[in-house]
This record gives structure tokens, sequence and C-alpha cells, in this order.
């Protein structure tokens, strides 16, 4: 009865440490007498007590790998590189991962930094923004050739950082800086010309229209002048166009005075403004025009030009 406690106890044990489990993702080395034996997949698996062992357990999953890399550009700047590198284990590859390379991760970031340290001296800071895709894909190439006989696999390698040192990075903004203000500037003074250019071509066209008002205006007042005359002679019996342009005058004069009464901005001019001062001022018009008509009637003649000088020396006489 004893004896057959004892073997279930000790089935029950050999059963125990036999069976054992490997995780979603990962795969289980099982090794007999330290010589491999076979690759145990996810789930419940059994190996043989005593004899066979779990060596060790390989993640499938894709694992990123952040390698931090000061170098230097052409142009003698430092500057620190991150290249981030994303590798995983392919499932057929496990025996090779887990025996050929006792340290992947150290190995990956050698020939991160013997890519990065080979290329980056080769171009200036400025290009080295510019080609960060192309280090990328340069590291990508080295590691997918040389990873790949150790069982590792390269799914992406990224340029995520390059951070030159501060002094150089504030001297960058500056230079940016002025040159954005320079075509700030540049914009600044094209405005302000054309502006310019706007104002002068809006003042002479204000100009020329102003003076097409004036030119209209005075021809309007000629205009109702005449017709005044005319219609006064015509309603009124008796009258001379010299009493028409008499009442014309005091007319024009009388509004005037009402309209710099009411400005308070206008500056004004005193004159006689009794009726003396009207005839006195309706005198010297009407001598001026019949002045200008003479002028008119005599320049019309044949023979104004020779009659006119013996005219100014009667005169002077």
């Amino acid at each position: 009865m004893g004896f057959i406690v004892f073997l279930v106890v000790f089935i029950i044990i050999i059963l125990a440490t036999g069976l054992f489990t490997v995780r979603q993702q990962t795969a289980g080395i099982v090794e007999r007498f330290g010589r491999f034996k076979r690759v145990a997949g996810a789930g419940l698996n059994f190996k043989v007590p005593i004899i066979d062992r779990v060596a060790g357990r390989v993640s499938l999953r894709v694992r990123q790998l952040d390698v931090r890399v000061e170098t230097k550009t052409n142009d003698n700047v430092f500057v620190f590189v991150v290249v981030s590198v994303q590798y995983f284990v392919p499932p057929d590859k496990v025996v090779d991962a887990f025996y050929k390379l006792q340290n992947a991760e150290a190995q990956i970031t050698s020939y991160v930094f013997d890519v990065v340290r080979a290329r980056v001296p080769l171009i200036k800071l400025d290009q080295v923004f510019e080609a960060k895709d192309e280090i990328a894909q340069a590291v990508k190439l080295e590691l997918s050739q040389t990873m790949d006989d150790f069982g590792y696999g390269i799914v992406k390698t990224l340029v995520t950082d390059i951070d030159p040192d501060a002094k150089v990075k504030a001297s960058m903004n500056e230079i940016n800086a002025s040159q954005r203000l320079r075509v700030a500037a540049v914009e600044q003074a094209e405005a302000d010309k054309i502006r310019v250019v706007k104002a002068a071509e809006a003042e002479a066209e204000s100009k020329a229209l102003q003076g097409k008002g004036i030119a209209d205006q005075r021809t309007a007042i000629v205009n109702g002048l005449q017709e005044s005359v005319t219609e006064f002679k015509q309603n009124v019996a008796d009258t001379t166009a010299h009493d028409v342009m008499n009442l014309v005058l005091m007319t024009q004069y009388f509004d005037t005075l009402k309209d710099v009464g009411l400005s308070s901005n206008t500056n004004t001019i005193l004159i006689p403004h009794s009726p003396s001062g009207m005839n006195d001022i309706s005198d010297q018009l009407r001598s001026a025009m019949i002045t200008a008509n003479e002028v008119n009637k005599s320049s019309s003649t044949p023979h104004s030009r020779s009659q006119k000088p013996k005219t100014n020396r009667s005169t002077t006489k």
C-alpha cells in the first residue's frame, strides 16, 4: 500500500516537473543534456523530467532600441543623432537568435554607431536634417544584411532626433530670424511703394476731375448768365444789358455774404457793401468786360495791328 502511494506521488511530481507553459508571441528553447532539442510553441508543453530543461525563452514581438550617437558634421559641428531601430525574431530563426548572439542590443548599437559616424561627417549640418531619411535607410540596409545571419529581422530604422550644441542652435535661430526680418523689410518697402504710387495716382486723378469740375462750373455759370440776361430783357420792357448785369452781380454778392456767414471756418475779406460800393464794383466789372470786348473786336479786324501803335502815341501825348 505504501509503495503504491509512493509511486503515485512520484508520478505526480514527474508530471508536474515535465509540464510547462509558453506565453503567446514567445518561443521556448528546450535542451536535453545541454544540447538543443526543440522549440516549444505557445501554450502547454511537455518535457522529459530530469532529462530535458527549458534553457530560455525568446520574444517574437517587435522591439525598439533607441541609439544616441554623438558625431560631427563636415563643417565641424558636433551633433547628437538618435536612431530608433525596430527589430524582431522570425519564428523560423529562433534558434539562431538564441544561440548566436549573447547581447543583440549591443550588437545593433555597434552597427548604428558605425553607419552614423561614417555618413554624417561627409555632409554639413544643414544637410543632416535633409538627409535623415538617407541615414536611416543606410542604417537599415547595414543592419538587415548583418543581423539576418544572427536570426534578427529589421522592420524599420528612424532618425528621430538631431540635436546640435545649444550655441549652434541659437546661432541658427538668429540667422533664420535675420533672413526673415530682411524679407519682411523688403515686403514692407514694396507695400510702402505701392501705397505712395496709388496715392499719387489718386491725387492726379482727383486733380484732373477737380479741374474738369471747375471748367464745367464756369461754363454753366456763363450759360446761366447769358440765359438770365436774355430772359430778363424779353420779360421786362425798357431794360438794358447793363441793368441786368447789375442785378445779377448784386444777387451773387449777397449770396456770397450769406455763404460767408453760414461757415465758421471761412476766411473772410471785408469789402464795402453799401449801395455806392455796389455801384463801384459793378462799374469796375462792366469796364473790364467792355475793355475785353473792345480788345477782342480790335484783334479780329485786319488793320488793328497797324492802327494800335498810332492810338498809343496819341494817348501818350
